[in-house]
């Protein structure tokens, strides 16, 4: 159903026991984050945060979507599925040849339902203007510093309204703006956005470019923004789509654009392109490291309108799992339909793990009974479809498996797949927030194609002769390591401490595979101590992170007839050894201090029994006391 505001939502959350109000103070100076990141860590994500105390006159939500259930009620729906369903129907209904003029006309109700998703703009001012300040000061409203190394407080769940000077067609994109004074901030879009490419328009035109930045409202205004849509197709469309109710909106004050009429803040102002960029950052990004500064646009503010009771929403982004991955979860339901009918037929499934932050890893279900190579066709297809460009490791399996089921996965990938024939390495786009290719937004990606026969038998694998040769070599076999092991599984993850004299570590692990006891193991991973030796989603988070695969992953030949072994180099690189030539990144975590200060304030928070930081197992990741790491 659509909600009329965002306290609509809140209402409905409250009413299934899905939100905990927070009445005790609690800074919006990395205390709300470090709660946030604690309860959204928690199984199947917790609960949302409603901070009713702030400091200033407007209370804050966080984790509002950090859940299957509350990314449903967004959206509202019982399932995420109903949403590929309800794509099939109209897509296949647009598609069908139609033979008569009876069938033409049959798909007039399809083409109004269709016609009522598009946006309305409505004369008169909207609940969003209720209350005007023509003379704004951001400090008025409760934005979040996140992690102790971020730049400064950062609006993190920003609806950015922009227009095509040319086109006049809409794009409202997530963009993330660190605050840099009363009435500033910078405006964090990459140069693939959308957003970026409207300023280069306006630049050449030599013009302003008006923006409005809209919070809160309708959650499912919050998801559409961040939606891969295609380059000028309306997002509120899609949001017209999920809400099965047009979005109303209303003109601003002081720019020539529409916002949401029920949104609950609406900051109005401008980008200058003939002025000078401005540093932005560091930011503890949803990578799970911080991304390191860089120069951005300016944005001043004309103008902060808002409704009476508005409540200001904010998200927390970091080492997974966090509200982010439900998000993707939704993205990945939504556009799975349109994906296969526009691209690719033989897609039958798709999933991004949380251990993958999105972009890193992707997995893929296909039809493989038609013909031979429908996996490269897969690799180029996505590689070439929007965000997917950004994908690092895409793995392919037949159509019959189950996406979700990693441990399956894993013994049908091992049962199947020979590197030597069965990795393929491509170039091409980067996330700009990827740090481990050498040059920033290009590195290298990797297709496993795992949709063969099964030739290998997978048996019981002692890890002890594996855990000692690890150890001669200076390393440490992690415990996940051994379970995988013992069911059978030839991976391994050794954890290393490097130096900035360290060796490079594919050339130890290239020694250290040679060794007899390690002959079971097929695939041989490298991280960096300091990781939990029992947490495999961290240490698959980590290596993926810390990974450009054509660098960092060696094969292995043989010449017994054996399949060949993979070495992954899942470590940070080293100016030295690994001639990396960009700044490596700390992980985002959280300060000493104020876990001790969310520590003492928990039994005030009538939010359940205590939660130990995220952050502090991870402490021996840090190198170093800021967002570069800097090692010894």
């Amino acid at each position: 159903m659509p909600y009329k505001s965002l306290n609509q939502f809140i209402n409905e959350l409250e009413k299934h026991g899905e939100l905990v109000r927070i009445q005790t103070p609690i800074s919006p100076t990395l205390q709300i984050a470090e709660i946030t990141d604690r309860m959204s860590k928690q199984p199947d994500g917790g609960k949302a945060l409603l901070f009713e105390n702030t400091g200033t006159a407007f209370p804050v939500l966080t984790n509002m979507m950090g859940s299957a259930r509350r990314i449903c009620s967004a959206l509202g729906v019982e399932h995420l599925d109903e949403f590929g369903e309800l794509m099939r129907l109209i897509i296949g209904n647009l598609l069908e040849p139609k033979k008569t003029i009876w069938d033409k006309i049959a798909m007039l109700p399809e083409l109004n339902q269709i016609a009522q998703w598009t946006p309305h703009v409505r004369s008169g001012r909207g609940d969003c203007q209720q209350v005007i300040h023509k003379q704004p000061d951001l400090s008025m409203l409760p934005i979040l510093t996140c992690w102790p190394h971020d730049g400064g407080p950062f609006i993190t769940l920003p609806l950015v309204h922009t227009r095509d000077p040319h086109t006049d067609i809409r794009n409202v994109g997530m963009y993330r703006m660190q605050v840099l004074g009363p009435n500033q901030t910078a405006m964090h879009w990459h140069k693939h956005k959308t957003g970026a490419k409207h300023l280069a328009a306006y630049s050449k035109l030599g013009e302003r470019m008006p923006v409005a930045v809209a919070l809160g409202g309708d959650p499912a205004y919050t998801y559409a923004a961040t939606a891969p849509m295609p380059e000028g197709m309306d997002e509120y469309m899609l949001a017209g789509f999920i809400r099965s109710r047009r979005v109303e909106l209303v003109r601003c004050l002081t720019v020539d654009l529409e916002v949401p009429a029920d949104a609950d803040f609406v900051l109005e102002g401008y980008i200058d392109p003939a002025e000078e960029p401005v540093w932005e950052g560091p930011f503890g990004d949803h990578t799970g490291f911080y991304s390191l500064p860089d120069w951005y646009p300016r944005f001043h503010l004309t103008c902060i309108t808002h409704r009476r009771d508005a409540v200001y929403p904010a998200t927390l982004v970091g080492i997974p799992p966090m509200e982010d991955a439900q998000i993707a979860r939704a993205t990945e339901r939504i556009f799975l339909e349109p994906l296969r009918t526009a691209i690719l037929p033989e897609l039958v499934d798709m999933h991004m793990p949380d251990a993958g932050t999105a972009h890193n890893l992707a997995l893929v279900s296909l039809q493989t009974d038609a013909y031979e190579g429908v996996a490269y066709k897969a690799m180029n297809a996505l590689w070439g479809a929007g965000q997917m460009m950004f994908n690092k490791i895409l793995i392919a399996f037949n159509a019959e498996v189950e996406l979700t089921d990693y441990k399956l996965l894993a013994h049908k990938a091992f049962s199947r797949i020979n590197p030597a024939r069965n990795f393929h390495f491509g170039h091409g786009i980067a996330d700009v927030l990827d740090h481990a290719p050498q040059t920033l937004g290009i590195g290298s990606k990797l297709l496993i194609d795992a949709t063969g026969p099964e030739q290998y038998a997978l048996s019981k694998i002692d890890p002890e002769p594996i855990a000692h040769a690890i150890a001669q070599a200076g390393g440490e076999l992690s415990v996940s390591s051994r379970h995988l092991l013992q069911e059978g599984l030839p991976i391994a993850f050794a954890l290393f401490e490097r130096t900035n004299t360290a060796p490079a570590m594919l050339g130890t692990l290239q020694m250290l595979v040679q060794q007899a006891a390690m002959q079971p193991i097929v695939v041989l991973v490298a991280a960096d101590k300091g990781l939990p030796t029992d947490r495999l989603d961290l240490q698959a988070w980590w290596t993926l992170a810390n990974l450009d695969p054509k660098r960092d992953i060696l094969i292995i030949p043989t010449t017994d007839g054996q399949r060949a072994k993979v070495l992954v180099d899942g470590t940070r690189k080293l100016p030295q050894s690994d001639q990396h030539p960009r700044p490596w990144p700390n992980p985002a975590l959280m300060d000493a201090q104020t876990i001790a200060q969310v520590d003492a304030l928990w039994p005030q928070l009538n939010i359940g029994a205590p939660i130990a930081s995220p952050s502090a197992e991870l402490q021996g990741l840090n190198c170093g006391n800021s967002a570069e790491a800097k090692l010894p």
